[in-house]
């Protein structure tokens, strides 16, 4: 085939891919497009995931189904092409003692007439290293060595470019087999996929506090998390329930900041019909409703020091008395607490009993803020849109790098719930299909970002809705100007002019 033909194919299959949807359909979607303009029998996606040495095949198209067979590094064709980094051509299958067939099982009769092309899925890594993510496979009718040369070369290209949708394939899978219970088997890799309830996070950081959910969950000691507001710690404290043995027994939550302190020790120690005036009937408190379960107290520091000292008691002997009472009850529960206040600086002040410190301060994990893992703002921006463009029926399909650049460069004072409730209000307010800076709430805005000024507004709010508009259409097609004017339906010289005007440089946008 031409070159031109060829880039005909590559541009159609880029168009068809659907970027912003989930991550595992546009993958697929690039099998499946590429199988028929091509005329490829079948293509295979296996990621490399570097901890555990193993290739595994993550998508197939053509095949009857994605085999669970894992391959290492030199074993087989699929092997050796993450072993010497680079592409193997196979004329004919069965005559190449490397390939093994043992992934797809496939008859004598297909192996005599099927050629077969594995690439490197790669990218540059830290000091220009060439990092292999994976290996993208393809078979087809038997061709001479130059038309499946051709084929190769073409296959490369798609490789690299996939290359960054891919890494975050491999870090997703690579998760699910570090931590199975906190991102189920069937979910998909793409975080939109992950349901409400499930931990979001890319983070190096994060995966370490996952590492330390994963060590305690299993055993009965006490979990103090320590950290600022909105940073997830429910989450985290349902994950340590999810992984551990008491999985199908109560999981009882209490925020000791949102009740009165008298009215702590009744919910969580329970109390006797005439105890107190209004205590009409018996109830039991959230000790005894998590017998055999875990029980979650938020705001540990809110706690009154009587109710702390009942604390220490039910931790250290397992025993409870209701209000009103004098009969000891026995109860066998598991606590995680978690605080935001420093709870040393409450004990210098004696507003927080020190045995009671040591006593819950078995096993402490600290979350750090949101802004201390930026990594993480791209994947929950992704999860919470898809979360509100459901609930509110909008067809918003992604945030725009301007915006989502604002996104990332807050400071998050809120953590990820104000993540989440600024994402809440831009969907809300958006009326496209694309979320951008004017869409995001006025804390975020500067008068750069917004391109606002008292005595320009409006020609400074069209500049700054030109500059996005360009750049998203720049991005889209690789910095190349000529393909940009035709997607925003303008002639390549206004496209130059305004690249010029605002300062725009467009080989930062070529991702080949």
């Amino acid at each position: 085939m031409s070159q031109q033909v060829y880039l005909a194919i590559l541009e159609k299959i880029l168009m068809e891919m659907g970027w912003q949807g989930p991550l595992h359909q546009g993958l697929d979607n690039l099998l499946k497009t590429t199988a028929r303009e091509m005329n490829f029998k079948r293509m295979s996606l296996a990621i490399f995931d570097p901890k555990s040495q193993t290739i595994d095949f993550s998508l197939a198209h053509g095949h009857k189904k994605t085999p669970r067979y894992s391959y290492t590094p030199g074993q087989g064709i699929t092997g050796l092409v993450v072993k010497e980094k680079a592409p193997i051509i196979v004329p004919v299958m069965k005559d190449d003692p490397n390939f093994l067939n043992l992934a797809f099982d496939r008859s004598p009769e297909e192996l005599a007439s099927l050629s077969f092309i594995s690439v490197p899925v790669k990218r540059k890594g830290p000091d220009d290293e060439l990092e292999i993510l994976g290996v993208l496979n393809a078979e087809m009718e038997l061709k001479n060595i130059s038309e499946l040369e051709e084929d190769c070369r073409f296959m490369q290209v798609l490789g690299i470019i996939i290359a960054r949708q891919t890494s975050f394939l491999q870090e997703e899978m690579g998760r699910q087999k570090e931590f199975p219970d906190l991102l189920p088997p069937e979910q998909s890799a793409s975080c939109q996929d992950m349901t409400e309830n499930k931990l979001i996070a890319t983070s190096k950081i994060m995966a370490t506090i996952m590492g330390q959910i994963m060590q305690v969950a299993p055993s009965k000691a006490t979990v103090l998390l320590r950290g600022e507001s909105g940073t997830g710690k429910e989450l985290l404290a349902e994950a340590i329930r999810n992984l551990s043995p008491r999985k199908n027994k109560p999981f009882i939550k209490l925020n000791c900041a949102a009740l009165p302190s008298e009215l702590l020790e009744s919910e969580l120690f329970g109390y006797e019909k005439g105890a107190f005036t209004g205590a009409a009937n018996a109830k039991k408190g959230r000790f005894e409703a998590a017998n055999q379960g875990t029980l979650f107290l938020d705001e540990i520091g809110e706690l009154s020091l009587g109710a702390q000292a009942k604390l220490l008691r039910a931790t250290q002997e397992g025993e409870i008395q209701r209000l009103g009472s004098e009969k000891t009850l026995r109860v066998n529960v598991r606590i995680v607490c978690a605080t935001h206040q420093p709870l040393e600086l409450l004990i210098e002040q004696g507003r927080f009993r020190e045995d009671l410190y040591y006593r819950l301060n078995v096993f402490p994990i600290f979350i750090p803020g949101l802004r201390e893992r930026r990594q993480d703002i791209l994947p929950l921006t992704e999860h919470f849109l898809d979360i509100f463009c459901r609930e509110y029926e909008k067809n918003i399909k992604r945030v725009s790098t301007p915006a989502m650049d604002l996104l990332i460069q807050h400071d998050w004072p809120g953590n990820v719930r104000e993540l989440r409730n600024c994402i809440e209000r831009a969907v809300l307010v958006c009326n496209e299909e694309v979320i951008r800076t004017y869409h995001l709430p006025a804390t975020l805005q500067t008068a750069e970002s917004t391109a606002t000024d008292n005595e320009l507004p409006f020609v400074d709010v069209v500049s700054k809705f030109e500059q996005e508009l360009i750049i998203d259409a720049l991005k889209k097609t690789n910095g190349n100007m000529l393909k940009a004017a035709r997607e925003l339906r303008v002639s390549y010289r206004i496209i130059n002019y305004k690249v010029k005007k605002y300062n725009i440089n467009p080989k930062r946008f070529d991702s080949r």
